[in-house]
């Protein structure tokens, strides 16, 4: 008699504090914007080609597939959609069942509870009620590749296991009812117990550049069984077709079936975007045979705490244990590797290419403190996810801003990889081809995209080429700023053109490039304020004439409140435009007390920060403390906006550390205030760690002295290269407002 495991820790995993605490259901509420996070409960490692996650619902953009509100459960996918707002792209999805075969996703939904569910990093379980009766005991682990899963059936008939190839497809927008029937292939080989594939549904192709072909492209899968099929066919649009052995179409499905129950059933599902043999042979390197799931589950869980485990935590509650390591846990899920085994499908030129590759950049997002967090935590996949947008460049003629599965898919606004590759340089990271990494963001910043003047380039505009900098032409390099009659989201535009401009001066300084770093630096600090109105105080988008378009036109997830503080590169600039330290901190303090400050969107995030520069820290750790209690929790509700790919995330774990990277590119941090008495870190690139020692910080958030290596800090500011090795960060603190740092807050 096979018994299902019913316990909380299903089988002896490596000794891991921090993994632990990791809650994967944090920021999986619902599907609005607004308190779910858009997190799926999923298992694989970190930086994982594919999630598994048990499916509550069809997913595409705007809707996950795993919902905390659902009933059901349809099946257990393999998904590539890396963020609630994009579409899903060569998905495979492994349903059990047991009795009628139901191919249809809403006829095949079996009822759960989340009493009898697991949830963990490296572990998912659950107990479904099959549908003509008994129970269907599923687990599942994954490596970055292939999906472990395995169901138990207990006093259930004609027990079953359905592969879907191909299902009806939502493309290009959150309207379920656009819908498209992507054809496939499926081949089922009951000799060797395995159901091969593939899936061409890629529901963001509609707004990718036009000229980036992608036309043999396909998610390939194969599932291998132990357990001999006792029958097989195929299943086509809800029709069965018994003993065949392979088919093409649309929603498209195989299926065997097994022996009577009780019954277990493994089933290991690899996939490709090369093909079916490369696929067989991902699944051969990852989970050989005789690879149990709980070797597998204990290989992943030690994946994560290799990581995890790097930052240990004194003082914290167990509410923000969750919170803190449930974020970390996200930070490096995003890019996700592409590459298999040296190399990779590139959509760009419809070719097969050696090399390492990483998709799943949410650039716009990630640049602000993702990336910060991944240099100091992941500095191994640096090198090659820098040269991975290299590869891109090379291969379709930029560098990414929002790369979904194997192309650009032109979302949100401006050219931020040139942060992250001036980050990444200014912060000593080599590895990568800087030539090309050069002529890539000097490109960025020079040439602009096809028809400029007359493609709006709005957000999901369909058919349109590579958006770039939208605008660069037209107004921008003769005026200084995007005009907002020629193109949408002008005013965010011209900031962020701005921004990557001084982004681009630093690479070429780092390069000696002297011509182009004077060039660009100063075209960054006169454009910036172009779009600054004297007579209202605030940013606000210009037409091509010159005259202003209206206060709440031209921005992007923000409005005139956070975008005329987002000049990260230059607050000296703007703070003597509004009228000093003092006029600029009343300033501060109508945007947040006049409920301005919106956590849920990345313009927002290093806001609270902006008081440290303009010497009243002491307001900036009133702020940074309020925000992490109001918009984080450990609840399935426990982010306030969606985590964009671990930038929501990456706020909440720098501000607990004590430290923001304001302006990612200066190779500085604003100071705020530490949430913990203490925070041990051990650095994957240095022997020494570093500590962070606070007394009293859960209980006083106020900066009275802070010493850096033993030196005496006066200014709220620390350089990388202080903490990049070690070190130890000494702060003293206090239940009241601080001198330190804060000298205009006491002067009145």
């Amino acid at each position: 008699m096979v018994t299902p495991r019913n316990r909380s820790v299903p089988f002896r995993e490596p000794p891991s504090h921090a993994v632990d605490h990791v809650n994967p259901l944090i920021g999986n509420g619902g599907d609005s914007p607004n308190g779910s996070g858009g997190m799926i409960p999923s298992t694989a490692p970190p930086f994982a080609m594919t999630r598994w996650v048990a499916q509550t619902r069809m997913n595409y953009v705007s809707v996950t597939p795993y919902n905390y509100t659902d009933a059901s459960i349809h099946g257990f996918q393999g998904t590539h959609q890396p963020a609630i707002w994009m579409g899903e792209s060569g998905q495979v999805t492994i349903c059990p069942g047991a009795g009628k075969i139901r191919s249809k996703f809403e006829d095949r939904g079996m009822a759960f509870n989340h009493e009898r569910e697991t949830v963990s990093a490296s572990y998912y379980s659950v107990e479904l009620e099959a549908i003509e009766g008994g129970k269907i005991f599923a687990e599942q682990s994954a490596t970055s590749r292939v999906g472990h899963l395995r169901f138990t059936f207990t006093d259930t008939s004609y027990p079953y296991v359905l592969v879907e190839a191909t299902r009806p497809s939502v493309i290009g927008s959150s309207n379920p009812n656009n819908l498209t029937y992507p054809e496939g292939s499926i081949v089922i080989d009951p000799e060797h117990r395995e159901i091969c594939g593939s899936n061409p549904e890629r529901q963001d192709y509609i707004i990718a550049p036009v000229s980036t072909p992608a036309t043999n492209w396909s998610g390939y899968f194969c599932a291998r069984f132990d357990q001999p099929f006792a029958s097989w066919g195929v299943a086509q649009n809800g029709s069965l077709a018994p003993n065949q052995t392979g088919g093409v179409g649309a929603a498209l499905s195989a299926y065997a079936t097994f022996k009577s129950t009780p019954i277990q059933v493994n089933v290991k599902v690899a996939v490709s975007f090369i093909s079916i043999d490369q696929a067989r042979q991902n699944l051969e390197k990852e989970i050989p045979d005789g690879q149990s799931l709980e070797e597998t589950a204990r290989n992943t869980r030690t994946a994560w705490a290799e990581k995890l485990d790097r930052i240990k935590l004194v003082g914290a509650t167990k509410e923000q244990k969750e919170i803190f390591y449930t974020g970390f846990f996200h930070t490096l899920q995003y890019p996700y590797e592409q590459d298999e085994y040296g190399k990779y499908y590139s959509g760009y030129d419809d070719s097969i290419h050696e090399g390492i590759s990483y998709t799943g950049y949410s650039v716009w997002d990630t640049f602000r403190a993702e990336w910060a967090w991944l240099i100091l935590f992941a500095p191994e996949r640096i090198p090659g996810m820098v040269q991975s947008m290299i590869q891109d460049y090379r291969e379709g003629g930029w560098l990414p801003m929002w790369k979904n599965i194997i192309v650009e898919t032109n979302i949100m606004v401006a050219t931020h990889a040139d942060s992250l590759v001036a980050e990444a340089v200014l912060k000593g990271f080599t590895g990568f081809d800087l030539d090309a990494a050069w002529n890539a963001v000097y490109k960025d910043a020079t040439v602009p995209p096809i028809n400029d003047t007359t493609t709006l380039y709005s957000d999901r505009e369909e058919f349109v080429d590579y958006e770039v900098r939208a605008g660069l032409s037209s107004v921008y390099e003769q005026k200084g700023w995007v005009a907002d009659d020629i193109h949408s989201e002008s005013a965010s535009r011209t900031l962020d053109y701005s921004y990557d401009d001084f982004a681009v001066s630093v690479l070429a300084g780092l390069l000696n490039k002297t011509n182009e770093q004077l060039f660009f630096r100063e075209r960054a600090m006169n454009n910036l304020f172009t779009i600054f109105n004297p007579a209202t105080g605030f940013m606000e988008a210009r037409n091509a004439s010159g005259a202003w378009a209206g206060s709440d036109n031209g921005w992007t997830e923000g409005d005139k409140w956070a975008y005329t503080l987002d000049v990260v590169h230059d607050i000296p600039g703007l703070i003597e435009r509004k009228g000093g330290n003092k006029s600029f901190v009343g300033f501060l303090d109508k945007h947040f007390d006049g409920g301005h400050n919106d956590h849920t969107n990345e313009p927002s995030h290093h806001i609270p920060y902006l008081y440290s520069l303009a010497s009243a820290a002491s307001k900036s750790q009133t702020r940074v403390r309020q925000i992490a209690e109001s918009d984080y929790n450990a609840t399935v509700n426990g982010l306030s906006g969606n985590e964009d790919c671990g930038q929501m995330s990456a706020w909440y774990l720098f501000s607990a550390l004590g430290f923001y990277p304001v302006n990612p590119v200066s190779g500085e941090y604003v100071v705020g205030s530490p949430f913990f008495d203490k925070v041990s870190i051990d650095l994957p690139s240095s022997s020494e760690k570093l500590e962070i020692i606070s007394p009293g910080a859960p209980s006083k958030p106020y900066v009275y002295s802070l010493s850096v290596n033993g030196r005496h800090v006066e200014a709220p500011i620390i350089r990388h290269d202080q903490i990049a090795q070690g070190g130890v960060l000494m702060f003293e603190m206090r239940d009241t407002p601080q001198a330190w740092g804060s000298e205009l807050t006491f002067q009145g």
